[in-house]
Parts: C-alpha cells; sequence; structure tokens
C-alpha cells in the first residue's frame, strides 16, 4: 500500500510517499480503508521533534516507533478480527488514531474498542477526518472546566481546529461565548455562534475586562498572568497544547492557593466520545470547518502551510476519493 513515511525529524520535505506492506488486523482489530486524514498539530510536532521530548516518545536521533503520521481518519472497515463484534466490513467510521499515529496511509489497523465510532451520516470522509481530534479534545476540556447553562466562556484561538469545535460546543452547552482571532476569521467565528468575537491584532486581551468561568487556550499563546486575572474566583483557565515545565508549576501553584483551576494534560481517545460528537453533527448542531484539501501524496506541502499557524480550522489530506 501507499503511504507517507518519514526516517528523520526535521522539516516537511522529510515526509516521503513510499510503498509499505499492507497491515494484517489483530482478532480484536479492525483493518480500516482510509479515505482521508488531517495535517493537524500533533503531526508536524513529531515530524519536527517539537518539543524536543518528543525524541523519548519516537527515537532520540531518529524515528523508530512512528514513522507514519496521521493523528485521525475517516474510511470504511475493509476486514474485522475473528473477536470483532462492534464493526462489521462495510461500515463507514471515523477515529482518532491515538499515540499510534499511522491514518497517512492507504489502510490502517484500529483496536475496535478505541476511538473508533460510525461516521455521521451526514458528512463526508473528508468532513469526517476532521473531526475526531479537535471536536473531543475541544468536549473533554470543556467537561474538565464543568461548562453548564450559563457559563462564560472565553476561547482563545476561535478560528484552529479545537477552537472552532470548542465555540460550537459551548453554545450547545447554552455557554456565553467569546470568541478571539484574527480579522479575517472573525465572521467564521461569529458563524459558528460566537456571542462576541475580538479581533486580537486590534485589541489585546489584557489584565482588566470582563471576568470568566472559562477561558480555554487552545493554541498556546494566552497569556497566563492576564488569563489568571480574568477567572472568577472558581473559574477554570484550560490549556489544550504543549506547555512548558514552568507553567505547568506556575499552573499548580494557582490549583493549591486559590479557588482557580489551571488544567492542562492530554485527552483520551474513546468512542463514547465520538457517538456523542456523531449525535450533534447529524442533528446539525457541530460542523467541521475545512481550510485547504490536499492529496496523501502533497502532505509535505499541507505540513508546510499548517506549521505556519494560520490555518481556520482543519486541513484534510484525501487518501482516495468518497
Amino acid at each position: 500500500m501507499k503511504a507517507i513515511v518519514y526516517e528523520r525529524y526535521g522539516p516537511p520535505n522529510v515526509l516521503q510517499l513510499k510503498e509499505v506492506a499492507k497491515p494484517v488486523p489483530k482478532d480484536d482489530e479492525i483493518l480500516i480503508k482510509v479515505y482521508a486524514s488531517t495535517a493537524a498539530a500533533g503531526d508536524w510536532r513529531l515530524r519536527k521533534a517539537d518539543p524536543f521530548l518528543a525524541r523519548l516518545f519516537n527515537g532520540l536521533w531518529r524515528p523508530k516507533r512512528i514513522k507514519i503520521l496521521g493523528f485521525e481518519l475517516a474510511g470504511v472497515v475493509e476486514s474485522t478480527g475473528r473477536a470483532v463484534t462492534r464493526f462489521k466490513p462495510g461500515d463507514a467510521v471515523y477515529a482518532a488514531c491515538g499515540t499510534g499515529f499511522g491514518a497517512y496511509a492507504e489502510y490502517k489497523c484500529l483496536p475496535e474498542n478505541g476511538g473508533v465510532a460510525i461516521k455521521p451520516a451526514n458528512m463526508t470522509f473528508e468532513e469526517a477526518a476532521a473531526v475526531p481530534v479537535g471536536a473531543y479534545t475541544a468536549l473533554q476540556f470543556l467537561r474538565k472546566g464543568n461548562i453548564r447553562r450559563g457559563s462564560r466562556v472565553f476561547v482563545y484561538g476561535a478560528s484552529g481546529s479545537v477552537g472552532t469545535y470548542a465555540v460550537q460546543l459551548a453554545k450547545h452547552f447554552g455557554a456565553e461565548v467569546t470568541g478571539l482571532c484574527s480579522t479575517s476569521n472573525v465572521e467564521l467565528v461569529r458563524s459558528l455562534g460566537a456571542d462576541w468575537v475580538i479581533d486580537y491584532t486590534r485589541e489585546q486581551f489584557a489584565d482588566d475586562g470582563p471576568v470568566y468561568d472559562i477561558i480555554f487556550d487552545t493554541v498556546g499563546k494566552s497569556p497566563f498572568s492576564a488569563c489568571i486575572k480574568r477567572l472568577t474566583p472558581v473559574g477554570f483557565y484550560l490549556r489544550a497544547v504543549h506547555i512548558s515545565p514552568l507553567s505547568i508549576v506556575r499552573g499548580l501553584l494557582i490549583n493549591f492557593t486559590s479557588g482557580k483551576k489551571v488544567i492542562g494534560g492530554a485527552t483520551k481517545e474513546n468512542a463514547e466520545d465520538l457517538m456523542y460528537l456523531k449525535e450533534l453533527i447529524e442533528t446539525g448542531m457541530l460542523r467541521s470547518v475545512i481550510d485547504r484539501r490536499y492529496m496523501l501524496e502533497q502532505a509535505a506541502e499541507a505540513h508546510h502551510y499548517v506549521e505556519q499557524g494560520h490555518k481556520k480550522g482543519n486541513v484534510v489530506l484525501t487518501v482516495r476519493q468518497d
């Protein structure tokens, strides 16, 4: 089968299209014929070994554990292991691959009890592939922030993959939402349901101003001190991106010395969240935002674009046509 493989850390051009062995599902796995994946932050960071700690996970000098990137996918079940009961050949599914990655390929095996669910019926494979990681990250963090009807939520980076879902999900939960983005994305964020949209090129997030029950940093660029000051006495500062050891320590100090909570950490792929998101999508309450589409063999171009940090929502890699 064809796959995008990288043998060394570095710039986007380390991604090469190669022929590799087609995987065979284990007893508890399904073999998915991949139709689409995405170029996500987790992909380019592992490709570039940024942060450096990624090398401890994937090989100090060169990639060893993961050589095929791709954090999420949508496709069709081609075959199943003999112990599989949840899926059958022909099922259209979408999935988060977890730390195994591997979606930049024509086929991918995943455990049936992992982050796999039936694809939303009203989405194309490309649209569905852009859902799992961004949407369940937004969902899980908002739940950690004890979101409820009437919550005042500020989404920092509201036009990115996690941010576009965070705005929509927060509105679904009945929150009052303010989104921060650049000038070119103001109308997009407003169309997703944000009550107020702040253009960061014209207005900086300062220490003074309205306070929020939840400040959700989806891009890792929010000012720590200002965010803490803009929280209610029992507010939540959510950070869904890589954070430095120093900021972790600062967060722990806030947690132990006040009623405010700073929450970071990883999310967990699971079928339950994907099934919940599927219901929201099929009832018209949630949609994916796709900025650009590239073919699988254009993965390096997609990574180059995404790494610039200005994408709207998601960038899709089409492995095969719907």
